[in-house]
């Protein structure tokens, strides 16, 4: 089949695209492509909203939340995250949700970077930020959240990746660069 039929798409090229489901938190799409073998397929995109993830911390404890997550089924222990709304500034929604889920305030940001959590077929960006100099305040999760405060030390946070126990990507990427973190600032004071 002739490429100049569709539009490239990387080694792909997409003929169609189909809407398959739309809400305000996700959209799924399906492409109908000539594959990179030149063989004719589909393709499915999920496009999830753009988000944040957050590990607030200060001395050596983190600041984790505890719920019950719908799509795995169970619950879960992550760093705050949430999604962005329209063209709100990453910070602006880390600060927004930090403050909902756990009731923290921070004077000290630190944008990490951006990751993408599911490559092959999902669309949703994440900026990693950390979060110190806290403030303690009351809490105000959205109605669909039951949200707990889970307090570890950094330790614990690191072992609960590397065993399985927290399981949520941007969670394990921001808990294991504060480890990181924690051990090259170690390193450097020669402890």
């Amino acid at each position: 089949m002739d490429n100049m039929n569709g539009r490239p798409h990387g080694p792909w090229t997409i003929l169609e695209t189909t809407e398959a489901y739309r809400d305000p938190w996700l959209h799924v799409k399906k492409d109908d492509v000539i594959r990179p073998d030149g063989q004719p397929g589909t393709h499915s995109v999920v496009t999830i909203k753009p988000g944040i993830c957050v590990l607030a911390w200060q001395g050596d404890e983190v600041f984790l939340t505890e719920e019950f997550h719908y799509a795995v089924g169970r619950v879960t222990i992550e760093a705050v995250s949430g999604g962005r709304e329209g063209d709100e500034p990453a910070v602006d929604c880390a600060q927004r949700e930090l403050l909902e889920e756990l009731g923290i305030r921070a004077a000290e940001w630190t944008e990490l970077s951006t990751v993408d959590p599911f490559t092959a077929s999902v669309v949703s960006p994440t900026v990693l930020f950390h979060a110190t100099e806290l403030t303690f305040h009351e809490s105000s999760p959205e109605g669909t959240e039951q949200i707990q405060c889970v307090r570890m030390s950094a330790r614990e946070a690191y072992e609960a990746v590397c065993s399985g126990k927290i399981t949520h990507t941007p969670s394990c990427i921001v808990i294991l660069q504060h480890w990181i973190n924690q051990l090259n600032n170690q390193s450097e004071r020669g402890q």
